[in-house]
């Protein structure tokens, strides 16, 4: 009887503490039950702000104007760029003639070309009151005709003052008086980090002038190939976002200053993806200058070849470590000999400066004038010295133009004009320009590669390729042993293949 009656009270007592419980859940202490009270939000120990404080509006809103007023400033020095050229094109063989193209008559029969007029937009910037404009080579190369675009819609002919397909800057003139215009700064006082703005006409005229903003996010870029072999290359990357058409136009800094001159981007599907380059405003002055005062570009000029120093060249060569540049070779009469450099030397130092890379060795020699006197440190026989040499001026000799054959010989394969009727075979979507892959060398690089026939190539070394007049000016640069790298369009899908040129 005692067991049940404890029993009893335990169920008892277990019942009040879960009915406690769910009173405190449902009612929790220091809340009023009633429902005429609001809830009264507070923050232990902290005051509740439901507005900014007036000093950070202050901040922001200067800052906020100060932006607007440097687009303002800064949007009337920029200008549209829209050239026309006449492009010569193939009409394609018809199925028939494609099958038996390998019968003597269909070989020996000539495709009949026309002619068509072929349209391009970019950007650029007015840097002088009576005219002067900077933009990109890329965009006004081979223009028959070059027409400028104000601000105010104003159309004026422009003519090509001069032209620099290895730093990819061209300098414009117009007839005009008392333009607005933008001042040069200094790209070496640029600063990771560092605001700027970017403005142009980005993916056509409707879009004229429009500014985004960014930061610089790292300076002195270089193996990029954008310029090929040939090219200087010594970029500004920044995120601020530029798109096609923004080619030619101003990078600018928080005094409204040009630093550059935005020039390509690093994209997988052609758009916007944070990574832009801009050439450095100290490069395109020199070119600038160069061009206007003396009709030409004028570098620099050592006289050897060279190559990066890896880690199996140090051991070799009894470096402590793999840096600078080993000398391969040295021209007859040239600058180098004259100072008594020697083949093998390791360059490690150019006038105080540690040698990172071929290319910006390379770059440091073009830029310093003919005449100048430089200081190489130099390993040699496990001893480091100095010797002066003085720059001679680098030799303008023109490449010449590949003949068919030998391009054929040396890239492996031919292509032909990307006409309507071509890309409608190919099922090539419209508005897409490019040169189509005629004939492919088995037993070529390419080939090894993965290049067919028929594959539609839309650029060659990063550089858009829209006609076949493009792509023959695009290849006579090249030069056996060199990476060519291919941006292919196939059945919709877009990817590179990239191969070392043959030897002919």
């Amino acid at each position: 009887m005692k067991s049940h009656n404890s029993k009893y009270k335990t169920g008892i007592i277990t019942a009040i503490v879960i009915v406690l419980v769910l009173l405190i859940i449902r009612f929790p202490i220091g809340m009023s039950t009633g429902g005429d009270t609001p809830h009264q939000f507070e923050l232990a120990g902290q005051e509740v702000r439901t507005e900014p404080r007036q000093e950070s509006v202050d901040f922001l809103t200067r800052y906020n104007n100060a932006l607007v007023d440097l687009a303002e400033v800064s949007k009337p020095t920029v200008v549209m760029v829209a050239i026309e050229r006449t492009v010569a094109e193939r009409s394609p063989r018809s199925l028939f003639e494609e099958f038996f193209r390998d019968h003597p008559f269909f070989r020996e029969r000539q495709p009949e070309e026309r002619e068509r007029q072929q349209r391009g937009l970019g950007s650029g910037v007015i840097v002088s009151e009576d005219g002067y404009i900077l933009t990109n080579h890329h965009v006004i190369a081979q223009a028959e005709t070059i027409t400028i675009t104000l601000i105010d819609e104003e159309e004026l002919p422009a003519t090509v003052v001069g032209s620099d397909p290895r730093t990819d800057v061209a300098v414009l003139k117009i007839d005009a008086e008392n333009l607005p215009h933008m001042p040069l700064g200094d790209s070496e006082e640029l600063r990771v980090g560092e605001k700027v703005l970017a403005i142009g006409s980005p993916l056509g005229p409707a879009l004229a002038h429009s500014v985004t903003k960014g930061i610089v996010s790292q300076k002195g870029r270089t193996d990029l190939h954008i310029l090929g072999a040939q090219g200087y290359e010594n970029f500004i990357q920044t995120d601020a976002a530029i798109n096609l058409g923004n080619s030619g136009g101003p990078l600018v800094n928080m005094r409204g200053e040009l630093v550059g001159i935005n020039t390509a981007i690093a994209s997988r599907g052609g758009g916007f993806q944070g990574i832009g380059f801009s050439i450095p405003s100290n490069m395109a002055r020199d070119v600038m200058e160069s061009i206007i005062e003396k009709g030409r570009v004028v570098r620099g000029f050592i006289g050897i070849s060279f190559q990066p120093v890896d880690e199996r060249l140090a051991q070799a060569l009894d470096l402590p470590e793999a840096r600078g540049v080993v000398v391969a070779d040295i021209a007859e009469d040239s600058p180098a000999e004259e100072a008594g450099i020697q083949i093998e030397d390791v360059i490690l130092e150019f006038d105080g400066q540690a040698v990172e890379s071929g290319h910006e060795f390379r770059r440091k020699v073009a830029e310093r004038a003919p005449g100048t006197e430089v200081v190489l440190t130099v390993f040699r026989d496990g001893d480091e010295i100095e010797v002066s040499v003085i720059l001679d001026e680098l030799p303008t000799e023109e490449l010449a133009a590949l003949d068919e054959d030998t391009a054929r010989d040396i890239l492996g394969f031919s292509v032909i004009e990307l006409t309507r009727e071509l890309a409608e075979r190919l099922g090539v979507p419209s508005g897409v320009d490019g040169v189509v892959v005629e004939e492919v060398d088995p037993d070529s690089e390419a080939a090894d590669n993965g290049l067919r026939q028929g594959d539609v190539i839309l650029s060659l070394n990063r550089m858009p390729v829209s006609s076949l007049s493009e792509f023959e000016e695009a290849v006579s640069n090249l030069q056996p042993g060199e990476v060519l790298l291919l941006q292919i369009l196939r059945r919709g899908n877009q990817f590179f293949i990239a191969f070392e040129l043959q030897t002919t």
